[in-house]
């Protein structure tokens, strides 16, 4: 028999890199950035393709949970994990471990963010079905994006030696996860060849990450102990808001993957991936025109003399209009105009810290 896989989509983030449309009440998950679905949505009927319905979580908060019950009304209701407060993918993971592991002692689970855009479907199956297969050997695996350019935006994995144990996809060891680097040292990534984009996604057996919070992170775990789940009402979650509170907001990859032993690595080239997380990541994703400007959804875009530039527009009554304008982002939301070079868009994240400091609610 075949031991069950789940999938686990971790969407409680803010999304603050693409303020000013991604706010507070509207996370960008929940946002039809990319076409007419959400990313939420599209993440959910990507892995409808693979998994069955009842065996696909989504660990969130409260305030966004019904909106996602109605955009995935497929998923049944007591696969919504809510968090208290976010606490870091770490105990997003540790959560959702406990509840699967409980559920089946013998299953393993993908780590999935709900904002990520693939192109590549059927490729993105193929490594998922791979990737459970290492994991069924008891290895912690991530999927690694392939580099296209030396990006600074990402962390990443430096890959060792192949695992010789005849998978049908190549996997490797990882002997290092590695912070987001300078321009000069992920341009030496790039050349070294060994090197991968850290996607964010995971796959494992539940019995061995458990293992390994309670090696490494047993606060976590003593939280985790504490949880009861009352069959009786649809498997309702009883977290006491105390003590998950008092979690050390922390990744699983810096709280777990970075001190495992037993990490591998599956290199994806080819999926068409994008983490959809700044607004500069447009340009991967969306199709330019003639003169490499997007002006995705509703956006009304009269471009003259312009080239390499974004306008995102949320009133499809509203004309931005450029004029000598190049490598710009324009970012139009209504009661504020963003308006930055493209290559600055990471710096968005300064503007929203700056906001909350000064205690400017109304914009964030």
């Amino acid at each position: 028999m075949a031991e069950p896989e789940y999938a686990v989509i971790m969407a409680g983030g803010g999304g603050t890199r693409l303020w000013p449309v991604s706010r507070k009440g509207r996370p960008k998950q929940l946002l039809q950035l990319l076409g007419e679905e959400t990313l939420f949505r599209s993440t959910v009927k990507r892995l409808i393709g693979y998994f069955e319905p009842g065996n696909i979580l989504v660990v969130t908060v409260r305030d966004q949970a019904e909106e996602m019950k109605q955009q995935a009304p497929e998923i049944p209701t007591e696969n919504y994990l809510i968090e208290p407060t976010p606490r870091g993918t770490a105990s997003v993971v540790g959560l959702a471990a406990l509840i699967i592991q409980r559920r089946d002692a013998e299953a393993s689970m993908a780590i999935l963010p709900s904002d990520h855009f693939i192109r590549n479907v059927d490729l993105f199956h193929y490594l998922l079905r791979s990737a459970f297969e290492v994991a069924r050997d008891g290895y912690l695996v991530t999927l690694g994006i392939t580099p296209s350019h030396p990006s600074t935006a990402y962390g990443y994995i430096q890959q060792g030696k192949a695992l010789e144990a005849g998978y049908k996809y190549p996997a490797y060891s990882v002997l290092r996860f590695k912070e987001k680097p300078d321009e000069l040292t992920a341009q030496q990534f790039l050349r070294s060849g060994d090197h991968s984009w850290n996607s964010g996604m995971f796959i494992w057996r539940a019995d061995a990450i458990l293992h390994e919070i309670h090696t490494q992170m047993p606060q976590l775990e003593k939280v985790l102990l504490g949880i009861g789940t009352d069959l009786s009402t649809a498997g309702t979650l009883h977290i006491q808001e105390q003590s998950w509170n008092s979690l050390k907001v922390e990744t699983v990859d810096y709280g777990i993957m970075e001190k495992a032993g037993r990490v591998a690595v599956l290199p994806a080239g080819g999926l068409g991936w994008s983490d959809v997380g700044m607004w500069s990541s447009f340009f991967e994703v969306l199709l330019p025109d003639m003169d490499g400007n997007i002006s995705p959804n509703m956006s009304l875009h009269l471009a003259h003399e312009t080239h390499n530039t974004l306008v995102y527009g949320e009133n499809a009554d509203r004309l931005v209009v450029t004029i000598g304008v190049d490598n710009m982002v324009i970012v139009d939301a209504g009661d504020i105009l963003l308006v930055c070079k493209a290559d600055q868009t990471q710096k968005v994240k300064e503007v929203v810290e700056h906001l909350k400091k000064h205690r400017q609610e109304k914009f964030l």
